[in-house]
């Protein structure tokens, strides 16, 4: 059975949020178009708390793009972004939010952040998404979303470790690219460790 992963295409991503991802939105009538090609339509969604630590803003003297170490692990520091029942957290408008049968909420915990929709940053802590897809009988995986260096791929990575066979959707991903080639090395490392690329002609 094949699933298809709709990640964090939610407001603050999208050209004039809080972390606009460039180009966002132009995903967002892809995504329509896909998922009524999918049994399951599965949509992540960064749900952060104010306090959360990845926000520079909660750190002193602190400036987005910087890194910190918080609990053991780097933290790239980010704008205040995705908060918890906040406007910007919300789904896209133009998003057929009719077609998702399921939302899984990440970044949750103020003391690590979470780019996975399957995991924290550490591994530390499931969000259910890897167990909720295996009992429903999913073995394939096709992802898209915001943005494709961080939390596209990560969900990406890890779904391969839950064993399913995984599809990046390209065209239906856009990139932050903090330093020129990051999302040309996320899309690489991701072929490397065996993620298939396809675009949304071909699934459809």
């Amino acid at each position: 059975m094949k699933a298809l992963l709709l990640i964090d295409l939610q407001i603050d991503f999208c050209p004039n949020g809080a972390l606009e991802v460039k180009e966002g939105d132009e995903v967002i009538p892809i995504a329509n178009a896909l998922m009524p090609h999918f049994d399951l339509v599965v949509a992540t969604q960064d749900w952060h708390p104010a306090n959360h630590g990845s926000f520079a803003a909660n750190h002193p003297w602190r400036k987005p793009g910087q890194i910190i170490d918080l609990n053991g692990l780097q933290q790239i520091l980010w704008p205040i972004h995705c908060v918890q029942d906040s406007f910007g957290a919300q789904l896209h408008p133009q998003l057929d939010q009719e077609g998702i049968h399921k939302i899984f909420y990440k970044g949750t915990d103020p003391e690590i952040d979470s780019y996975s929709g399957f995991f924290d940053n550490g591994h530390r802590k499931a969000t259910g998404l890897g167990d909720f897809l295996k009992e429903k009988g999913v073995d394939e995986v096709y992802i898209l979303g915001l943005a494709t260096d961080y939390c596209v791929k990560f969900s990406a990575l890890d779904a391969l470790e839950f064993g399913f066979k995984t599809y990046l959707v390209a065209d239906a991903c856009r990139g932050v690219e903090l330093k020129e080639g990051d999302i040309e090395n996320a899309l690489q490392e991701m072929v490397d460790k065996g993620v298939q690329i396809t675009y949304s002609q071909a699934v459809i």
